[in-house]
């Protein structure tokens, strides 16, 4: 009852902070995209490249995103953008990059040959290949790496609120300095139901891009 209160009460205060964290996540997974699609087409061509790229963004998924964002913040500080926006969305592009990565190498590497070998016979150049070929086959699989990176960044990026980023988190981080329970419960609560959301409308993105014979196996 409490939690149903504290949101009742503070209802366009979270709309507020709902809408500052879906603009952090969607600057970072946006870019995260536009960066790691061509990048994973790419070294789906070059195998030994691949398996350094992969290993990096490993790498990078195994730091803790509060030490992430101290790595951060000096370096950016020469810019005078220690804090708030830029260096949480820096940190959450990199954190989104390993999942629209690996699942655009594999969507590309594991198209049936004998598809391959069909648009080659047709005449086709390896661009026309790519565009009308390969990429239709291998959406629902870059998909399925979007929402990964989507859901991982929603999460993370409630921390990026001890940076000044804004966000959900900030009722988390309120929270806890001031030992107040219910707002700790509503953040958490709202990070989560986000997430949930943005997971089922990108199901639903999914599996509009998946073929019928490809869905049902």
């Amino acid at each position: 009852m409490e939690l149903l209160a504290f949101f009742q009460s503070h209802w366009s205060e979270a709309v507020g902070l709902t809408l500052q964290h879906l603009r952090l996540v969607g600057a970072s997974v946006g870019i995260a995209i536009v960066t790691g699609v061509p990048l994973g087409i790419y070294v789906s061509q070059k195998e030994s490249l691949a398996e350094f790229i992969l290993a990096l963004a490993g790498m990078v998924m195994t730091i803790p995103s509060i030490a992430m964002f101290g790595i951060l913040i000096p370096i950016l500080s020469l810019i005078n953008q220690g804090i708030g926006f830029l260096p949480a969305v820096i940190a959450l592009i990199l954190y989104s990059e390993l999942p629209i990565i690996r699942n655009t190498y594999l969507a590309i590497k594991n198209v049936d040959p004998s598809v391959r070998d069909a648009a080659v016979g047709m005449g086709m150049t390896p661009r026309q290949r790519l565009l009308k070929v390969e990429l239709p086959i291998a959406i629902p699989v870059i998909m399925a790496g979007v929402r990964v990176a989507v859901v991982m960044t929603i999460g993370i990026g409630a921390i990026a609120a001890y940076i000044g980023a804004g966000g959900l988190g900030v009722y988390i981080a309120q929270g806890i300095s001031n030992s107040y329970t219910t707002m700790i419960q509503a953040g958490a609560v709202a990070v989560s139901v986000l997430a949930i959301c943005a997971d089922v409308i990108l199901a639903s993105v999914q599996r509009l891009y998946t073929p019928k014979r490809q869905a049902t196996t």
